[in-house]
């Protein structure tokens, strides 16, 4: 099981129209996530929303908050959904 350390598992889904490689979260990010969300006052959802799709989305982990708050939140909220429903975690819950 030593030799799966550090594996990446990806698939695709639809963001916006166009194909984009989403990963599986590992655990220590999901804490992360976890803790950023209980940490989050009202009306910061959307950074944590951010560290979702930083997190588990190939090629966005260099997007800034201004680019990110650029992209229509119906589309942003259901890529964070697909990011945390393929890592093994319900949405509804947050665990």
């Amino acid at each position: 099981m030593k030799h799966l350390v550090g594996k990446k598992m990806t698939t695709k889904v639809k963001f916006m129209g166009e194909d984009v490689t989403i990963r599986k979260l590992t655990v220590a990010e999901i804490l992360k996530i976890q803790d950023a969300n209980k940490k989050a006052k009202e009306g910061d959802e959307i950074k944590t929303l951010g560290l979702v799709i930083r997190s588990g989305v190939e090629g966005a982990e260099e997007l800034t908050d201004d680019q990110l708050t650029s992209f229509p939140l119906d589309e942003l909220s259901a890529l964070s959904s697909e990011v945390v429903k393929f890592s093994g975690m319900n949405a509804d819950s947050g665990n």
